[in-house]
Formats: C-alpha cells, sequence, structure tokens
C-alpha cells in the first residue's frame, strides 16, 4: 500500500523548532528577511535544513555559508513548507528569483519541447542545447534569456556555476554521458526513458546519483498517474492472490525496424552530426535517422521494448517489485543485429521475493498480443495494456500508461489507499526544493526497471535464452551479449 510518510501538518511540526507555533498554513509566506547573495553567503542565524524520505534533520551550520543546494532546499522549507494542508504532499514554485531552480536543458525538440517546457514552468530555463540549429533556434523564442549550444558539454562546463539542474532529452544513446557529466558538477538530473542505452550505464548512473546527492527522476510521465498507483495497491492488497504471470503488449515499433541502413547522405547544415552520434560508432548520416526513427538502431536507440516499457511495465513492476530477473528469453520476427526486429516476444523470469511467488511476465511488441483465451468472453484484448493473472483474480491495465481504467475480474475490486502524486515534473522540482525524492529516481526505481526493460534486448540479440546475475551484470551463458550490457564508446566521449 502507499501511504503518505507523514501527513502535510506533521511535516510542518517537525520542521519546526519545538515549542515554536504553528503559523497560518492556508496560503505561502516567504521570509522577506532572508537575502540571497552569490554561493555560500544566506544568513548563518538560520538553521540548516535537510529534508529526507523518514527523516528530517535540523542542525545548526558550522560555517557561515552554504552550498547552492542548500539554499535552494533552506528557501523552499520557510517560503513554501508550512502552507500545505492536505494529507497529499504538495508543492509551489518559489516566487523570488534568487530561490527559482535554474535549468538547462539537452535536447528541446520532440520530447524535449515538453520537457523544457516543464522545466519552464518550475524554475528559470537559463541554457539550452540542441543538435539540431533549427529546433535550437525555434526554442529560443520560448526561452528569450537562455544562452545557447549545439555541444551539451560545451554547455555544462561553460554554465556549470548558472545550473543548479538539467533535463535530458536525446536520442537513447547520449542520455548517460550528458547525465553523468551534469551529476558529476553537482546538478540534479531529469532524464527521459529509458533512462540509458545500456544496462551497465544504468547501474552506474544510479550509483552516482546516490554518491554525489544530486536528486533525479526518469521521464516515465505515467509513474505519477493515480490510476497507475491504484492499480499497484489493489495488487497489493491480495485481493488477486498470488500474481504468477503478467503480459505486457504495445502496438510499437510504428517507425520502420528490421531492414537495411538507409543510403549515406551529406548532413544538413543545420545538423551537428558529430555530436549527434556522440559516443555511437562512427556511421555517414543517412535520411531516417534524425530526428524520429533512430529508435529502431541498435546504435542508437532501444528499440520498442526500451521505448515503451518503461510505461508499460510500470505498474507491473511498481505492484510487484520486479527487479532483478534471473532469465530472459526471445523470440522474433528475423534479426540483422543493426535494426531491431520488426516484432518480438520477450519472457522473463523473476524469482520468489519475500511473501511474493514467482513470476513469469511475457512482452510483445510489433503486433503480436498475449491471446484472447487468457480473459473472460465479455473481456476483450485491448491495443495495449498490462494483464496481471493471480490465483484469484487478474487485473486488466488497457493502454501504455496504466492510466486509463483498472477493470478487477473474478473478484470484487478492492477501495484501496495510495500516495498521490502533485505531478511527475512537479515530483523532481519538489525533490530539488525539499530533498524527497521523486518516485521514479535512479537509484530506488528508474534504475532498477531500466535494467529490467534492457535485459530483454540481451535475449533479442542472442536469439537464445540468456542466464542473468544481476548482482554482477554478468550474462552467464552468453558472453557474446556483454558487448550490449556494456557499449565501447567512440574516442572523445566518456562516461
Amino acid at each position: 500500500m502507499f501511504r503518505p510518510e507523514r501527513t502535510a501538518k506533521q511535516w510542518v511540526r517537525e520542521l519546526l523548532p519545538s515549542g515554536q507555533p504553528c503559523y497560518h498554513t492556508r496560503r505561502p509566506r516567504h521570509n522577506r528577511s532572508v537575502q540571497h547573495a552569490e554561493r555560500g553567503s544566506h544568513s548563518a542565524s538560520l538553521s540548516k535544513i535537510h529534508l529526507r524520505p523518514g527523516k528530517i534533520d535540523m542542525t545548526q551550520p558550522t560555517d557561515t555559508g552554504s552550498t547552492r543546494r542548500d539554499f535552494l532546499q533552506t528557501s523552499a522549507a520557510i517560503g513554501t513548507a508550512f502552507w500545505v494542508v492536505s494529507d497529499q504532499e504538495s508543492w509551489s514554485a518559489p516566487k523570488s528569483p534568487n530561490e527559482k531552480i535554474r535549468f538547462a536543458c539537452v535536447g528541446v525538440g520532440g520530447k524535449g519541447g515538453s520537457d523544457s517546457a516543464d522545466a519552464g514552468r518550475h524554475g528559470d530555463v537559463v541554457a539550452i542545447c540542441d543538435v539540431d540549429q533549427n529546433t535550437l533556434n525555434k526554442a529560443g523564442g520560448r526561452f528569450k534569456n537562455a544562452k545557447k549550444f549545439t555541444d551539451y558539454r560545451v554547455m555544462l562546463e561553460e554554465m556549470a556555476d548558472s545550473v543548479d539542474a538539467v533535463t535530458v532529452s536525446t536520442p537513447d544513446h547520449n542520455h548517460a554521458p550528458a547525465s553523468v557529466m551534469a551529476m558529476k558538477l553537482g546538478k540534479h538530473c531529469f532524464t527521459q526513458k529509458p533512462m540509458t542505452h545500456s544496462l551497465y550505464e544504468a547501474r552506474r548512473m544510479a550509483e552516482l546519483a546516490t554518491k554525489n546527492k544530486v536528486q533525479t527522476q526518469m521521464g516515465n510521465q505515467g509513474t505519477a498517474s493515480s490510476m497507475l498507483r491504484e492499480g499497484a495497491a489493489i495488487v497489493q492488497s491480495g485481493v488477486l492472490g498470488q500474481i504468477k504471470e503478467v503480459h505486457v503488449w504495445t502496438n510499437r515499433p510504428v517507425w520502420p525496424q528490421g531492414g537495411p541502413r538507409p543510403k549515406a547522405a551529406t548532413p544538413p547544415k543545420h545538423l551537428n552530426w558529430d555530436v549527434w552520434l556522440g559516443p555511437a560508432p562512427e556511421r555517414p548520416f543517412g535520411n531516417g535517422y534524425h530526428p524520429f526513427a533512430w529508435r529502431g538502431w541498435w546504435d542508437f536507440g532501444t528499440g520498442a521494448l526500451g521505448d515503451m516499457a518503461c510505461h508499460t511495465m510500470n505498474m507491473p513492476f511498481m505492484a510487484l517489485n520486479l527487479r532483478d530477473p534471473i532469465s530472459v528469453e526471445a523470440t522474433n520476427s528475423g534479426h540483422n543485429k543493426d535494426s531491431y526486429p520488426k516484432s518480438s516476444v520477450i519472457t522473463y523470469e523473476f524469482p520468489k521475493l519475500g511473501e511474493r511467488t514467482a513470476v513469469k511476465m511475457i512482452w510483445y511488441d510489433g503486433g503480436e498480443r498475449p491471446s484472447q483465451d487468457l480473459l473472460p468472453k465479455e473481456h476483450k484484448v485491448p491495443r495495449t495494456g498490462a494483464l496481471l493473472i493471480g490465483d484469484k483474480g487478474m487485473l486488466l491495465s488497457p493502454g501504455d500508461y496504466a492510466s486509463k481504467s483498472n477493470t478487477v475480474i473474478g473478484v470484487d475490486k478492492p477501495k484501496v489507499d495510495f500516495e498521490k502524486s502533485p505531478g511527475h515534473f512537479t515530483e523532481y522540482a519538489r525533490a530539488i526544493t525539499t530533498g524527497k525524492p521523486a518516485r521514479s529516481n535512479f537509484p530506488e526505481y528508474a534504475g532498477p526497471l531500466t535494467e529490467v526493460v534492457l535485459l530483454g534486448n540481451l535475449a533479442v540479440w542472442a536469439e537464445k535464452k540468456v542466464e542473468w546475475d544481476a548482482k554482477t551484470l554478468t550474462p552467464k551463458n552468453a558472453p557474446e551479449v556483454k558487448q550490449i550490457v556494456r557499449r565501447e564508446y567512440r574516442k572523445g566521449w566518456t562516461l
């Protein structure tokens, strides 16, 4: 079950020193006496406030300064924490320019358009980067005060002292290099799904987020959906009994996949092809990679599985803690080891975990779907969705994001409690200003989910059952897929 760790009123009481009255909670009141200067210069008389799940620690500072990160959290605690009165924790964007989160956005076209827009609603976008000059200039019209770059390495180096957080919304193969560079600089990081291009990158990013104590979030926005969280809570209530089988399917790919490379061509003048390639192996530009169909190529994307499973597997993952599978096996429509197959069916085996029994999960893409025989006649297999089969009942969740409905079959649908989200990107902004991690943070959630998703592609490549050691990221019987577990970067690019 998902319950807030404490109510808003409890947060207020714990934030206030013992015996101090709790002030009016209806509207935010910023402390006008707190004046911001540059790094490490707000009043030494204030306590340094650190907010972490399950614990709020208030200690006197040992020096007269604080980091920019401390300033944002302290300002948020003073300016906004006291006005929330519902049991659902919320967040309000700081009004003072000095308190606003300063974002740099890597990739501002496609999904990067909405991610940068979210950043602009939750703070100030001070820098934008895109390899496509046309896309960059268009975004520059929305963020007139933002500095523009075509190479994120240059942007992060030049703007290191002027940025608090980043969004990374690039083709999959550039997710990790950009995100890791930002986190090494101490920047909070929002990275689109799938979090990474390879399993090793997912593990490394989760470790680095913990080491550098930065707030993180993956762009699987359905995680914030109340319908998805309700579905997970229904499963965890036990009403369906032990879940032994999960089916997840998508209508992707909706781009060309499984065929030959496009003919070599001259890159358009507005595209920085070398930076677009990033860490991927050198290859000539071809019409069909940029800006969308890169998803179908092993060097750049993660296929239909990587594109959608961080959404469609999300509810079963949350409900059953489906991490660290022990094997994966796939069938497909034919594979040239350059472009992903047109369709595939992938079977994961998860061992028993605590009170949860062993689980088999089957993924379908490219028009493949589970058999209609799994459902009663009055229920049809939807175009996309998830089906969880227990020994007492079933849960059918149609759609890509588990956000449409939760159909309970065979037993009565229970009423369940779960923690509601103020919004996916808002969770990320709130994490930065309060220290309470977003749900889909890298170490605890997004990293393990991404590892499960990407593991399926090992079986697609190997074309046999792959026995997996999750602890060491080792394919025990398939050394030929080690190059997929950890990809070699092109010269000039590092993790």
